[in-house]
């Protein structure tokens, strides 16, 4: 087997994996993903045992239990610029040997779920409401970088998505990525799908007027009013597509659930957002106990 360079695999002075600080032991196979760092704490606080505590930048992680089920508890910061460390970095601390800097010959697969907030792109999806994304569908430029194949379905989406919303030369270059099923299965009840669009940025790239001009002003009616069979777009944020396309070129099972904080069409904002993270995070826990 080749042997991965120190230049391309980067362990610190304890041999941990450069961003996340961790070690292999240190990391649970089902793992959340949230956004904030502080929001780390607001996930762990719920456990029964809390086994270790890590961070190196923004990225914060505690390891503990929740009854018998061992999570670990990652934040990400914003963006799939991130999502590419972190994603990356998480597949190495199972699949690859330290030691030898070698692919380990039995891959894993992780669980990896994210927790986050979003904006509704449907009048009938209300802030404080939970949507669970059946797509990332992305307008970010981080999946272009590596091999993604689609299904059947993905790429019928993805076509009418080109077709019914059309942008500027050179501002993205769209893809898409659909849920793990099994673990999507897992939450049905109590809350919205569809499909989530991840967007590069808060402002223009999500339709934002303050003083820049935009050049798709169009954008949220365009995203509000799009069909593909049964397919609609619910909300949009920034990490989604990038957590599921990279899962799925390094064979992990994901999924991204989004605390509604703000719905564009209605122009609502929560009022509570902090009490709208927490309830998903509750909620989630619930379900993500018991998931083998």
């Amino acid at each position: 087997m080749d042997r991965i360079a120190e230049s391309e695999l980067i362990l610190n002075s304890r041999g941990a994996i450069y961003h996340l600080d961790l070690k292999p032991g240190e990391l649970a196979d089902t793992v959340i993903t949230v956004g904030d760092p502080d929001r780390v704490a607001n996930v762990s606080k719920h456990f029964d045992k809390l086994e270790g505590k890590f961070q190196h930048r923004e990225f914060v992680t505690h390891t503990g239990y929740v009854g018998d089920k061992r999570i670990s508890v990652v934040s990400t910061g914003i963006g799939t610029d991130n999502i590419d460390i972190v994603l990356n970095e998480l597949d190495a601390l199972v699949n690859i040997d330290f030691d030898s800097r070698t692919i380990k010959q039995a891959l894993q697969s992780l669980k990896i779920i994210r927790l986050g907030t979003a904006g509704a792109l449907q009048a009938d999806i209300p802030v404080d409401e939970c949507v669970v994304s059946a797509f990332g569908l992305g307008l970010d430029n981080l999946l272009p970088f590596y091999s993604l194949e689609n299904s059947a379905t993905e790429q019928q989406v993805l076509a009418d998505f080109k077709l019914q919303v059309p942008l500027k030369d050179g501002t993205a270059n769209p893809y898409i990525a659909g849920a793990n099923t099994g673990l999507q299965n897992h939450f049905k009840n109590g809350f919205h799908q569809g499909i989530t669009v991840t967007c590069p940025g808060f402002y223009g790239p999500q339709g934002r007027i303050l003083r820049g001009a935009l050049s798709h002003p169009e954008l949220i009616d365009q995203l509000t009013g799009f069909q593909s069979g049964e397919h609609r777009i619910t909300n949009f944020e920034m990490e989604t597509a990038g957590i599921y396309g990279l899962g799925k070129v390094l064979g992990h099972q994901c999924l991204s659930i989004s605390a509604i904080v703000a719905n564009r069409v209605s122009k609502q904002f929560s009022k509570d957002g902090a009490a709208a993270v927490e309830q998903l995070i509750q909620k989630a826990l619930t379900v993500i106990e018991k998931i083998n």
